[in-house]
């Protein structure tokens, strides 16, 4: 009688053990900024065509493209879909900054790497405790890619961009090191009297041409006075001078850009440079961020020109 007690008891143990063991990895996840969807051996053209159409087979809206840094091994798709503006739709504020996300398309090796922005990565930066609201969403858009990236090329579905990778929690309140901005500290660039005259004096720049500053995409929800667009930033101080220094690694970040801005209400917002930057690059070493220490001022001066 007492024997079988303990060997009840010891079976029990064991399977908490087991229990805990399958439970606690899925709490413990470590995520990485962008995904490697999968390869493909056909030119960057024939692979941008075939991985726009597969996008929008899968669901997405294809919303703006360009060629990142002016490198012609690289090229940029960004995209929506309804699970990302309900997500927005259901939260407000400042999650309008995760309204888009990014495919990354760069010749590497003879091949053509597919990336993509990993969605719980950037999901759980943006909403923060509210990513656990739009979970379910995320989820959805997630596979919405993996059924993309299934018939363009050789399928991958590896994460990188981050050797260790970050959890949620570690995303949730993320900043580089201490003294440096979190998601929330963001850079107000200009306040307008309404949401409508901030659209209308953007809209305005953007139509006469600003030099080194070029519209990639715009996505809004009008009801919640929320409008996001991407820029290409060029010249001396853009994409060509600080990309080609911190994206030294393979394989390329190339869906880290383009760079946006967020009108919120009558107020138009940046996510600061040592925030957006290094929440892209986490595994920056501090000796190369020293070499774009004027980066995030030089950003800002170029999407300040966009509410000028």
């Amino acid at each position: 009688f007492n024997t079988g007690i303990i060997m009840t008891h010891s079976h029990r143990i064991v399977a908490l053990f087991v229990l805990f063991s399958t439970v606690l990895p899925s709490y413990a996840q470590k995520l990485s900024p962008y995904t490697l969807g999968a390869v493909s051996t056909e030119s960057l053209q024939n692979t941008v065509t075939l991985v726009q159409s597969e996008l929008k087979n899968a669901g997405f809206e294809l919303i703006g493209e360009y060629q990142p840094a002016n490198d012609p091994n690289r090229w940029l798709i960004v995209v929506t879909s309804e699970e990302l503006r309900n997500a927005v739709q259901s939260t407000g504020g400042l999650t309008g900054f995760a309204l888009a996300l990014r495919v990354g398309l760069t010749k590497e090796n003879n091949q053509i790497a597919i990336s993509y922005t990993t969605p719980a990565y950037w999901g759980n930066a943006y909403y923060q405790k509210k990513f656990e609201q739009v979970k379910d969403a995320y989820q959805k858009v997630d596979e919405k890619f993996k059924t993309a990236m299934n018939n363009c090329g050789t399928p991958k579905n590896e994460p990188f961009g981050s050797k260790k990778g970050l959890d949620e929690n570690d995303l949730r309140s993320y900043k580089y090191m201490i003294g440096m901005p979190k998601f929330g500290d963001t850079i107000e660039l200009k306040s307008f009297p309404t949401f409508e005259d901030a659209i209308k004096k953007i809209d305005h720049n953007i139509s006469t041409s600003i030099e080194n500053v070029q519209k990639v995409y715009e996505v809004s929800i009008p009801e919640l006075k929320i409008k996001l667009y991407g820029f290409a930033l060029s010249g001396t101080k853009g994409e060509e001078k600080f990309l080609p220094t911190i994206d030294i690694g393979n394989t390329k970040h190339t869906a880290f850009l383009p760079y946006e801005i967020l009108v919120m209400n009558n107020e138009v917002h940046m996510l600061h440079g040592r925030y957006r930057i290094a929440l892209s690059f986490p595994d920056l070493k501090m000796v190369t961020f020293t070499k774009i220490m004027s980066t995030p001022g030089d950003i800002k001066d170029l999407l300040s020109k966009v509410v000028e």
